[in-house]
């Protein structure tokens, strides 16, 4: 147990809690969810609090280890067309009825809102069991980039419905809590994201890698992170970077992920270095070894790579809005074009890319930055949240 802190709401109303956290995603998934949900997990953990896990099956990873201790509930999924990565749940209300009626949490918090998820809502409902819920992913905005835009109002009237059944809706900025609110989310929270800085540090740079990249030391590399799909916008990623490799012709371009674009994208710029889905160290080693952190998305609800691109000393180019908002200090440790301009995005991160020396001072004062990202108080809040909700206290506010 941690000591006792007299400024922690939940610290003076000492309770052991037993959460159910739903998801169809988690490691060993590689993406932004995934990831989240399984450092909370972690922190409330750390914190004696007591969770069960129900999430979608994942063959061999299924399998517990001796020293596995965690309460996991695996049901059957369906990969996702198109992301052979990601599974969705089937949906399972019976199994969840009969699991929790034997063993009740204080609170189910619902991750994702696919037939799991919806599964999820409804039997936490017949059982009289609080709800909690968390906005992770803006598929709503994902729709325009497959040829559905016209499911966009749908979809955003589904996600509606669904978050504002529960007691609250966690999110990881107030840009995005006021967003929602605009559109009718009733019970918005705001969670804070904070970044492993040990984890993700400048001292992992490795020049060897570097020369894996054909990256010359005085050469600026740009790095891109995450899915090589369409709602990332990586086409303007590249457009910025052709922009920058025609004055700074040394520089190269690393792709760290993998997804439906990747056969696509090699094949038309076989000159970038495409290296695939990492994690742990060797992702670290990645972030800290490149010099520029390109991020053009315009779908992400907050964007956890930009802490990690901050963490291991990278200037930041990026659009204003969601976590490059909330943690980029333009001029210091990167710069922000307006939300959804492409020829500003391009002269920004061209910008940037012109003098390595400027951009690599940028990327100390983002280390600097990134240093006062404490997860411990990201878990603390959490806790405290999950408590309210319980207590019904969680309805007293709408942010954070």
């Amino acid at each position: 147990m941690r000591g006792m802190d007299l400024d922690n709401p939940l610290q003076s109303r000492r309770r052991r809690l037993r959460i159910g956290i739903v998801t169809e995603t988690y490691p060993p998934e590689i993406n932004g969810v995934a990831l989240t949900i399984a450092r909370w997990i972690e922190g409330l953990r750390q914190r004696d609090h007591a969770v069960q896990l129900v999430r979608v099956r994942q063959k061999e990873h299924d399998h517990p280890q001796p020293a596995e201790t965690l309460d996991t509930l695996p049901l059957p999924g369906f990969r996702i067309p198109g992301y052979p990565q990601l599974q969705g749940g089937w949906p399972a209300v019976s199994s969840l009825l009969t699991h929790w009626r034997r063993d009740r949490p204080d609170l189910v918090h619902i991750v994702t809102e696919g037939p799991l998820g919806h599964s999820a809502l409804r039997a936490a409902r017949r059982l009289a069991i609080p709800v909690s819920t968390s906005f992770h992913t803006n598929f709503h905005g994902y729709s325009r980039h497959y040829h559905l835009g016209w499911l966009a109002t749908p979809i955003m009237a589904y996600l509606r419905h669904f978050h504002n059944q529960g007691v609250q809706t966690l999110v990881p900025t107030a840009e995005l809590a006021e967003q929602l609110q605009s559109l009718g989310f009733l019970r918005t929270q705001v969670l804070a994201r904070g970044v492993d800085a040990r984890l993700f540090s400048p001292q992992r740079r490795d020049p060897a890698l570097r020369a894996r990249w054909n990256a010359a030391p005085d050469a600026p590399v740009a790095l891109c992170v995450g899915r090589l799909a369409a709602e990332k916008n990586l086409e303007l990623a590249i457009t910025a970077f052709l922009a920058i490799r025609r004055t700074q012709p040394a520089a190269r371009l690393v792709l760290v992920g993998d997804g439906p674009l990747a056969a696509r994208l090699c094949a038309r710029h076989p000159e970038f270095v495409y290296c695939g889905m990492k994690q742990g160290e060797e992702l670290a080693a990645h972030y800290a070894s490149a010099d520029l952190f390109l991020f053009p998305s315009l779908t992400e609800t907050f964007g956890n790579v930009v802490l990690e691109a901050l963490a291991s000393g990278l200037a930041v180019a990026a659009f204003d809005y969601a976590a490059a908002r909330a943690h980029v200090e333009p001029g210091r440790s990167g710069l922000l074009a307006p939300f959804g301009d492409a020829g500003a995005f391009v002269a920004t991160a061209t910008a940037l890319a012109q003098d390595l020396g400027a951009i690599r001072r940028m990327g100390q004062a983002a280390r600097h930055a990134a240093l006062r990202l404490d997860s411990e108080r990201v878990y603390d809040r959490l806790e405290t949240l999950f408590l309210n909700a319980i207590t019904g206290e969680a309805s007293c506010a709408t942010t954070g």
